[in-house]
């Protein structure tokens, strides 16, 4: 079986070299000899050798092979390849080539829904995808195209893609200072070009932060995982035992937010990221892509009018108001698993891209953790880099409180993420559903001049929720009351209702409008449409001439 299947390799590498084809000018060529050697291992490179102990590992633990997944992800023969032969050859003598070993890295120009993007794919069949087996430049240079070019580069990580082995420092005969070729590109991608990465088996070290130092990264869960140090080196420095899953699984990194979204398999991290692309503009020079809709901008759905209760301890799902609201199946999830509560991601208003901003009052009861703060924090900056406008569906009880909320630095979270709302400069609208408390409500639905805000009914607002409000402000009256506590505490509450409406904070004109929930998806459309017919050209020149205010932060 085995000798066949060498035999159908070869076939495969002579079939690309067909004798019964006569190039005549070739054939007269000086350069006939170099052309066939190229033209060898180019087909050597392209064509898997299925006796090889790293390919047949990569089968049986059910991976594609580097090759499969490029051609899987990009749109049918696209791929342009960079660097086909680069890898590592050995030389007789008389300077005839005795082997050769493909570069365990391939990278080249394809197109995704007919757009042009740089793909960079570790081959975790070479040496297990360290850097050893690799040629260095490559990765670099696939970096600096995507920069260059100003497209999109997605990274498809398998393997540790960094230092590579210690048995170098034997081959070498020294130690060396550990170099990171091609950071300067990485991190100055961030505030030009979308950057995406799928975590495709292991993602060790260097890998580990190529998958972490993007906009959007996928894992995927039968056969993806991330980690520093893999378990051999961690045994070493913590004596801990552990697997490659229990180290740094996907469901472990998915409820972290090291890596954004979880995949049941390497063909849905493929269809993610092409989600993902289809809202992002080719770089931060263009807008983000208009899509045609048949979902009228008028629609209202009456579903709506009952969505949020209106006694206020009963919670609803914030999911059902997005999905009713945008266009119809435009909802793409950011980070479902991580950020206690916080809602991020994209969709499209009347065709137009919009980021999401919003909390889960089923969990953490609409209080923002550490972890909220950062998720938040993170895809602001995302929309800010890109220039998509920002609608944020208001129900923020404030910045949790307690032992825990300290310990964990909220208030320095917090900080980060008021400054990220001041500091970003893309068009902001604010729909108030339910609760907008203390500072971190504020920082939310108060940070533009003017404010562009309205708000539902069910709106609820204030320094402090009422609840705890009262009972700080009339602590002393409560206490003495003893066993009539309740009864006043219900009294005092009662007082407060009668100016608790927001019909009220409407009079004054601190909120504009109060709307029916009905109108919202109407209003807002309009108000998309406008922001990228008046408001967004004109920034989009500022950053092309001076670029961007503020740089990516991952």
């Amino acid at each position: 079986m085995g000798d066949n299947k060498a035999l159908k390799r070869i076939q495969s590498i002579a079939s690309h070299l067909d004798p019964s084809y006569k190039d005549e000018a070739l054939e007269k060529s000086e350069w006939k000899d170099t052309l066939l050697e190229l033209k060898k291992r180019q087909a050597q490179n392209t064509i898997p050798d299925v006796n090889d102990r790293g390919y047949i590992r990569q089968k049986t633990t059910g991976k594609l092979w580097v090759r499969e997944r490029i051609d899987a992800f990009l749109d049918k023969e696209t791929f342009q390849e960079i660097g086909s032969i680069a890898g590592q050859a050995k030389y007789n003598k008389d300077g005839s080539p005795k082997n050769y070993t493909p570069a365990n890295f391939v990278a080249g120009k394809g197109k995704v829904s007919s757009r042009d993007v740089i793909v960079a794919a570790d081959d975790f069949s070479i040496r297990g995808g360290h850097a050893d087996g690799a040629v260095w430049g490559k990765s670099l240079y696939a970096e600096q195209l995507a920069r260059k070019l100003k497209i999109p580069i997605i990274r498809l990580i398998d393997g540790s893609s960094g230092g590579g082995s210690v048995t170098l420092i034997l081959d070498k005969g020294t130690t060396y200072l550990p170099p990171l070729f091609g950071m300067h590109d990485m991190i100055a991608s961030l505030s030009e070009i979308p950057v995406a990465a799928a975590a495709l088996g292991p993602a060790v070290g260097l890998g580990a932060a190529r998958a972490t130092l993007t906009h959007f990264s996928v894992i995927s869960n039968d056969i993806g995982s991330l980690f520093s140090a893999g378990p051999p080196i961690v045994a070493n420095a913590t004596y801990e035992t552990v697997s490659k899953e229990e180290l740094g699984g996907a469901l472990l990194h998915t409820s972290n937010g090291t890596i954004d979204n979880l995949a049941a398999s390497e063909a849905e991290c493929f269809e993610q990221i092409r989600a993902f692309l289809s809202y992002m503009p080719t770089n931060n020079h263009h807008l983000p892509p208009y899509l045609s809709t048949d979902d009228p901008i008028t629609r209202k759905d009456d579903e709506l009018l009952s969505i949020i209760p209106r006694r206020r301890q009963r919670m609803y799902q914030v999911r059902d108001i997005i999905t009713r609201v945008m266009d119809k199946d435009s909802w793409f999830e950011i980070g479902s698993r991580w950020g206690e509560g916080a809602v991020c991601g994209l969709a499209r208003m009347g065709g137009y891209v919009v980021g999401i901003i919003t909390f889960d009052c089923t969990l953490k009861g609409s209080v923002i953790s550490a972890a909220s703060c950062h998720k938040f924090r993170r895809h602001i900056d995302l929309c800010d880099t890109f220039g998509i406008p920002i609608i944020n569906l208001a129900d923020y009880a404030g910045f949790a409180v307690g032992t825990m909320a300290e310990k964990e630095a909220t208030i320095r979270y917090g900080g980060t993420l008021t400054a990220a709302l001041y500091q970003c400069d893309v068009p902001y609208f604010s729909v108030i559903l339910r609760k907008v408390f203390g500072v971190a409500g504020a920082a939310f639905v108060d940070n533009r001049v003017p404010n562009m805000r309205i708000a539902w009914p069910s709106g609820d607002w204030g320094s402090l929720p009422l609840e705890g409000g009262i009972a700080a402000a009339y602590k002393r009256q409560l206490d003495a009351a003893g066993e009539n506590r309740d009864e006043l505490y219900n009294k005092i509450m009662a007082q407060f209702e009668a100016v608790r409406s927001p019909l009220r904070t409407a009079e004054i004109f601190d909120i504009p409008e109060i709307i029916d929930p009905r109108d919202t998806r109407p209003i807002l459309c309009e108000w998309v449409r406008m922001m990228y017919a008046h408001v967004l050209p004109s920034r989009l020149d500022k950053t092309r001439i001076h670029g961007p205010r503020i740089l990516y932060r991952p």
